[in-house]
């Protein structure tokens, strides 16, 4: 009998009920070792989870996916965090033949065309390579917030993902963004300097902009497409 055969939802939510993040994140390592995985996309709540994890020697692959298009700052985000920690994240990269297809065919920019060209380009730098990384993980741990879009509301902390066939963990499922800063500061933690240009979702770069006082959380992603379609596929539910 497998580690999920012996666990449901409803028993895990049972199991973290009262407990603090670093607990649940412990907890989780007792009773999934090693196919627990957190997908880090180097912004400020995954960097607070990854500090959760590495300050308190949670036994927990940490993974990113570098999709080919990342700005400048995120590298040095990565440095910054694998020096901090005396760590090396797990890097994914997407399979060279796909971008090599997909840039002869369509060209570098063919996500601006239509909502189907960039969900293509966001399966091949995103996804394929994500679904690689989570191959063997019972429990994939992100940064996910309820209140970053409106599909994220109905989250719960553990949730089960059909797609993946595993339980995903939504430690900051429930926190603020200025709950996330305070950690931050209060933490020391290395962040992408991005954030204090107004940048508060990173992504790839041709993809990614600030947002100006009063815009939703989302509106520097992908900003030329409707407020409905914004989701890479990552969380697809």
């Amino acid at each position: 009998m497998t580690s999920t055969e012996t666990h449901s939802t409803e028993s895990l939510l049972d199991q973290i009920e009262g407990k603090t993040e670093v607990e649940i994140l412990r907890l989780l390592s007792e009773l999934f070792p090693g196919q627990v995985a957190f997908s880090s996309s180097l912004g400020y709540e995954d960097q607070v989870i990854t500090d959760m994890i590495l300050a308190n020697g949670i036994d927990i692959r940490i993974f990113t996916l570098d999709t080919g298009r990342m700005f400048p700052e995120s590298y040095t985000t990565l440095q910054k965090t694998n020096n901090r920690y005396d760590t090396k994240l797990e890097v994914f990269f997407p399979q060279s033949a796909g971008v090599e297809k997909l840039l002869t065919e369509k060209g570098p920019l063919s996500f601006y065309e239509s909502v189907e060209n960039r969900k293509e380009c966001c399966f091949i730098r995103k996804v394929e390579p994500l679904n690689r990384a989570l191959k063997g993980v019972k429990v994939w741990v992100t940064g996910i917030r309820a209140e970053q879009s409106n599909n994220r509301t109905g989250m719960q902390a553990i949730e089960w993902d059909g797609g993946h066939e595993l339980f995903k963990y939504n430690p900051l499922l429930a926190w603020s963004f200025d709950e996330v800063k305070q950690y931050v500061k209060a933490h020391n933690v290395p962040y992408n300097p991005l954030h204090d240009k107004g940048f508060v979702s990173i992504g790839c770069a041709p993809c990614t902009r600030a947002i100006l006082e009063g815009e939703d959380f989302r509106a520097g992603r992908w900003w030329w497409e409707d407020e409905s379609k914004k989701e890479c596929g990552l969380h697809a539910r």
